[in-house]
C-alpha cells in the first residue's frame, strides 16, 4: 500500500536509529539490543526509559555498545508510550544527525530481523509502516478478544479519519528525519493507539509517501502488557478530533 504526493530524497540512509521506549523491560532489553545492532552496522539504539523500578536502565548501561551505538534517555516517571516516543524523537532531532528514526517495542513483539526490509523501503519512502493486517492477519498468540479489539480499532480509525493505512495503530515503523521535523511533536499528547493514529495522520495530511509492509507480530512472552482502558477510550475520541480537524 502506498500513498504519495512528495518524492523523497533517494540518497542512501546512513544513520538510522531505533527508538525503544521501556518500562520494566529488564528481562527483554538486554537481549533485544544486540539483536537490533546485528541487523545492520549503520543501526544505533536510543532507549527511552521511564525510570523503571526493575533496573531496566542499569541493564542498558552495562551493554558493551553503551555510549557508542547505544544511548539512554532516562525520564523521571512513567508517562506512557506516546510521551516516551515524543521525547525520544525530540532528543534525536536536537542532539544527533540520524536520518531515519524507527519506533519499536521492547518486548520482542516486533522482530529485529525485519529491520533490513524497513531500511530498504525507507530509502524511497517517507514513512514505512509494519502492518499486521496487510496480507490477512499476521498476529501470533493474542487472545481472540484482543484481536477483535485491534482489528475493530483499525477499521474504525480508517473510516472516520480517511487514513489509507490498514494498520493505523501499529507501532513498528520508520520515519525519515525530515518527516518528524515537519510534525509539531510538542502538540501531540496522545498515548498508545491514538499516538500511532495521530502520527500517521500528520504524515498523510502533509502529503508524504507512506508504504506498508507485512510483519509478523508475536505477543510478548515476558513482562506485562501496557494496554489499558484509558488508552482504548483515548483512541476512540481522538479519531473524531482528527476528523473535525480535517473538516
Amino acid at each position: 500500500m502506498k500513498t504519495s504526493t512528495r518524492t523523497p530524497d533517494r540518497a542512501r540512509i546512513e544513520r538510522p536509529v531505533v527508538v525503544v521506549p521501556t518500562y520494566n523491560e529488564r528481562e527483554n532489553i538486554g537481549r533485544l539490543i544486540p539483536q537490533i545492532l546485528a541487523q545492520d552496522p549503520r543501526l544505533s539504539v536510543l532507549v527511552v526509559d521511564d525510570n523503571s523500578p526493575d533496573g531496566t536502565a542499569d541493564v542498558v548501561r552495562r551493554l558493551p555498545d553503551f555510549g557508542g551505538r547505544v544511548h539512554l534517555l532516562l525520564r523521571e516517571r512513567k508517562e506512557g508510550l506516546g510521551p516516551a516516543y515524543r521525547a525520544g524523537f525530540q532528543w534525536v532531532l536536537a542532539n544527533t544527525d540520524h536520518d531515519a528514526i524507527f519506533e519499536m517495542d521492547a518486548d520482542f513483539s516486533h522482530d529485529p530481523a525485519a529491520l533490513p526490509q524497513f531500511l530498504r523501503e525507507i530509502a524511497v519512502c517517507d514513512l514505512v509502516v509494519g502492518s499486521r493486517y496487510l496480507r490477512g492477519i499476521t498476529v501470533v498468540n493474542w487472545p481472540l478478544s484482543r484481536l477483535i479489539l485491534s482489528v475493530g480499532a483499525n477499521i474504525y480509525a480508517q473510516k472516520i479519519t480517511g487514513l489509507p493505512i490498514k494498520d493505523c495503530t501499529g507501532g513498528f515503523k520508520c520515519f525519515r528525519r525530515a518527516v518528524l521535523e515537519a510534525i509539531p511533536l510538542g502538540r501531540i499528547g496522545s498515548d498508545g493507539y491514538s499516538f500511532q493514529i495521530e502520527m500517521n495522520y500528520h504524515v498523510w495530511k502533509r502529503g508524504y509517501r507512506i508504504k506498508e509492509i507485512p510483519i509478523m507480530f508475536v505477543d510478548r512472552q515476558v513482562g506485562q502488557s501496557k494496554m489499558s482502558r484509558r488508552i482504548i477510550w483515548e483512541a476512540a475520541w481522538k479519531v473524531w478530533f482528527l476528523r473535525l480537524k480535517k473538516l
